[in-house]
């Protein structure tokens, strides 16, 4: 049962919601502890570089996509209609996911909260099982060896 339960869970929820619900879930963790103490200059230059960065690394991944003439819908990869491996696709094969991440972080260092922080590391676990693994399934399936020697070059997030 909770095979299938998980297996429900892949490519359900889109991205975007999912950054959401983390962002509001590491809010309401931080809101009620005390924070730690950064400088609000510190703070407020994390969330602006995190969130600037973050949507920049993101729109290079959708504008390597649109260019490629492919889906940008994370939910049905099988649609995918070229392997974009140019532009920002040299560096991490999951810009989208990793801009959000750096979003992510930038927002837990203005909530001034470890524990939030913990929770844009769990958005990446998420990710990692729910999303881009399936993602890659798919992926594999419709371009062969030329994915899979992708994947050798290309790190999934970054690192």
């Amino acid at each position: 049962m909770k095979s299938l339960e998980l297996k429900a869970l892949k490519l359900k929820i889109p991205p975007v919601i999912v950054v959401l619900i983390t962002a509001a879930i590491m809010w309401l963790i931080a809101w009620p502890l005390p924070g730690l103490p950064l400088p609000d200059l510190l703070r407020w230059a994390a969330l602006i570089t995190g969130v600037v960065a973050g949507v920049g690394i993101s729109l290079a991944g959708v504008i390597s996509f649109k260019r490629a003439s492919t889906t940008v819908n994370p939910m049905t990869p099988d649609a995918s209609s070229s392997l974009v491996t140019s532009g920002i696709y040299r560096y991490t094969r999951n810009p989208m996911y990793l801009g959000f991440l750096i979003a992510l972080a930038g927002w837990g260092i203005f909530l001034a909260s470890m524990l939030a922080l913990i929770f844009a590391w769990l958005y990446t676990l998420y990710m990692d099982r729910f999303q881009i693994e399936p993602e890659e399934r798919a992926l594999s399936d419709k371009f062969g060896e030329t994915y899979t020697n992708y994947q050798k070059q290309v790190k999934r997030w970054f690192w």
